[in-house]
């Protein structure tokens, strides 16, 4: 008896979750997620304007934080997402005439992304690879310097140099996939691309261009309304 009802259960469960996902990813469906997120800059610098020794670059290190975000689905295949995270902390490392110098300094990140996705496949089915792109806006917060920025700009430990990052506006384009656990739980992980420069300033009065260009990875669990 425990036997035949351990199968039944097993069948209609089976049956439930086939079904289920059918709406998953439907017309009209609001998905609220949340997870986790990795940046990894893919840093082109340009040289520090003088008076800097010749070539000195800079370079940005990955940072990870937590991620949600909202995702509308305006029809069975088109959706809009929203992304919204928590700051990510990069280093600011010496490259080029000052590779190895250490840290120069650290910045925050918040990256305001708005996409527009295409999502393959239909409603009913349970996995769904998706393409996406939009814009993002790269807002650079609380840089703070190092000692060893100092040293080599003339900084003192009385007036010590202060750095700063330009915000900007950028391109992302998307690649990912979903995975609809239930009608209403799915999974997703995505990559990104995002196309965008900015402008580092030092309180010497010295300047430099630097392509960040970030790839991203980005995991979430997600809960249909």
């Amino acid at each position: 008896m425990k036997t035949k009802f351990l199968l039944g259960a097993v069948a209609t469960a089976a049956t439930l979750l086939a079904s289920g996902s059918a709406l998953a990813q439907s017309a009209g469906s609001i998905v609220v997620y949340g997870g986790a997120a990795q940046i990894s800059p893919q840093v082109e610098s340009g040289d520090l304007t003088a008076p800097s020794l010749a070539g000195t670059k800079v370079d940005v290190k990955k940072a990870s934080s937590f991620v949600g975000g909202i995702t509308y689905y305006w029809t069975d295949n088109i959706s809009i997402d929203l992304p919204i995270a928590l700051p990510f902390k990069h280093d600011v490392i010496g490259a080029g005439a000052i590779d190895g110098v250490g840290k120069l300094g650290t910045v925050k990140s918040l990256p305001v992304t708005l996409l527009a996705q295409y999502r393959f496949g239909d409603a009913s089915s349970t996995f769904r690879p998706f393409v996406g792109a939009g814009v993002t806006y790269g807002y650079f917060f609380k840089p703070k310097a190092t000692a060893v920025l100092s040293g080599i700009t003339g900084g003192t430990p009385t007036v010590p140099t202060t750095l700063s990052m330009k915000s900007r506006l950028g391109t992302t384009l998307e690649l990912g996939a979903a995975y609809n656990v239930t009608k209403d739980w799915s999974a997703s992980l995505s990559f990104t691309k995002t196309f965008i420069k900015t402008t580092g300033s030092l309180s010497t009065g010295q300047t430099i261009e630097t392509t960040l260009d970030p790839v991203s990875i980005k995991f979430g669990v997600g809960y249909r309304f």
